[in-house]
């Protein structure tokens, strides 16, 4: 991961030089046209309110355009201020934010600190879903210094903080006005928000005199189409329709190829498309039926005939290529059918039936993925039945409820962003229920790290986690998978792309303009 050290993290300003507040360089090029987007991820279920936010569609139209998080992750992974200008801390545990002074609401009212608290606190309370809880309830102190400055007090300290409040779901809402916000779309982003039909469509168009100035925001409105079938997607893009789309089914990439007023934007990050299993339930509480399945699935056959060669081969962990600490020096899964059998025997087995849901509403393919793995996993005496589940709903009615289905992730841009999101006991979306049952020693890691200032000690730490969940863990990670989206030669794009999500992290109304 490029970017700010962590001790850099600890006493930062605004970005400086020749990066503008995204951390794109600034150019002069001039406002105007229309950026339309045909994305996936959309359900007719999605708000303004950021702690629902799951996929793409949502991610782009909110952090990406209506709203602005505290801080961003620009495009070459770097952490630069959005609301907040600058932070600073001598412990890691008590920060101190100071906010950026003349943002004003889409409804006119001015940003500063009671905005931010409000914004946070929407997060907690015991009956609170919202992914980015685990963050914001390590808040034990949320005091106003000044009308644009807050100081931010954790119960224990955490290195990252300021790369957590980025997060997707940690968006700004108006103090007093947070429902009213959720409602109409009223945030402090460089689009206001003038139509929006849920799991259909969004329509903005640019603020004039924002706050980040002329060089970003070039685009004079933006639309964004919901288009989830990737055979619809893929038309509108040769057509015409759209001038972008997320998501390309890679058997059909040639044609995208062929067409020479498109190309082919392919970014290598940290997405991974993977198989959680509920380590809650039978038979996947039994560590030994884990590691069965674990060498009964062959990932390079996957990476081959799933992503043609778009991604690389995963063991068993979230944290990838493109993380900081991300362990080199471990030994890769095989696949192997004997070792399959040896440890069913250990369990007690000497075959087993399981049913793996799968739709390619969790990743483009994952039907065929789950018939090669039950292809493979058969050598083994793993009988796999594959359930293909509809697309529609698949997020709330499959995910974190069926015991052994498909998924993807993002990725995170730091280890305990990632870990604290997915892995941590307790929070909303550990998909695989991995808590202490599993391994206390992990938990336990998890916190120690997110504290430790030396960095030689925090790479020992955060490899010994992922060597942890590569032998025990509860999820499948065969493989990460490039993000390969196609373009218009109509808009043209900074040559740095963004990793952290899709679409130049979500913000191509941001950062790119027509050509």
């Amino acid at each position: 991961m490029n970017g700010i050290s962590r001790r850099g993290l600890l006493k930062t300003g605004t970005a400086a030089g020749v990066l503008s507040l995204t951390g794109m360089p600034l150019r002069a090029q001039t406002r105007g046209g229309k950026l339309t987007a045909g994305l996936s991820g959309a359900n007719t279920s999605d708000s303004w309110d950021s702690r629902t936010h799951s996929d793409l569609f949502m991610i782009a139209s909110a952090q990406g355009a209506v709203f602005d998080s505290l801080t961003e992750v620009a495009a070459d992974g770097s952490l630069v201020g959005e609301l907040a200008e600058s932070w600073e801390s001598s412990d890691a545990q008590t920060w101190v934010f100071n906010l950026r002074q003349g943002v004003k609401f889409h409804n006119g009212k001015a940003f500063g600190a009671d905005d931010v608290i409000e914004s946070l606190s929407m997060h907690l309370g015991e009956d609170s879903k919202s992914a980015a809880k685990p963050i914001v309830e390590n808040i034990v102190e949320m005091n106003k210094l000044g009308e644009h400055q807050l100081e931010l007090v954790l119960s224990a300290p955490n290195a990252d903080f300021p790369y957590l409040l980025s997060d997707y779901h940690i968006l700004m809402y108006p103090a007093g006005q947070i429902e009213e916000a959720i409602a109409q779309g009223i945030g402090t982003g460089l689009y206001q928000v003038q139509s929006f039909d849920p799991g259909v469509r969004m329509v903005a168009t640019r603020v004039d005199d924002h706050y980040k100035g002329d060089s970003v925001g070039l685009f004079d409105e933006i639309e964004y189409i919901a288009i989830n079938d990737n055979t619809a997607r893929m038309n509108a893009m040769m057509t015409g329709q759209v001038d972008a789309i997320n998501r390309i089914d890679f058997k059909t990439e040639a044609l995208l190829r062929a067409n020479p007023a498109l190309r082919i934007q392919e970014v290598t990050g940290n997405q991974q498309y993977t198989f959680p299993m509920l380590t809650d339930t039978a038979p996947y509480n039994d560590v030994n039926v884990r590691r069965a399945i674990k060498y009964g699935v062959n990932r390079q056959e996957l990476v081959d005939k799933i992503l043609l060669g778009h991604g690389a081969v995963g063991n068993d962990t979230p944290i990838g290529p493109a993380n900081q600490y991300y362990n080199t020096e471990m030994e890769q899964l095989e696949y192997d059918p004997d070792k399959s059998k040896f440890y069913l025997e250990q369990a007690g087995l000497s075959s087993i039936d399981l049913d793996l849901s799968a739709s390619n509403a969790a990743f483009e393919g994952a039907v065929d993925a789950a018939q090669l793995m039950q292809a493979s996993m058969s050598a083994g005496g793993i009988n796999i039945n594959v359930i293909q589940e509809p697309a529609d709903g698949y997020w709330s009615n499959v995910w974190l409820k069926k015991s052994f289905c498909a998924c993807y992730w993002s990725g995170r841009a730091t280890e305990d962003w990632m870990f604290s999101t997915a892995y941590e006991a307790g929070v909303p979306w550990n998909d695989s229920q991995w808590d202490e049952k599993d391994s206390a020693r992990f938990q336990e890691l998890l916190v120690m790290a997110r504290a430790e200032l030396d960095s030689d000690k925090r790479r020992a730490q955060y490899f010994e986690m992922q060597q942890i969940l590569r032998d025990d863990g509860g999820v499948l990670v065969p493989m990460f998978a490039n993000y390969v989206q196609a373009v218009n030669n109509r808009i043209s794009s900074p040559e740095t792309v963004g990793n952290l999500w899709q679409m130049d992290n979500g913000r191509m109304a941001e950062r790119w303009s027509v050509a």
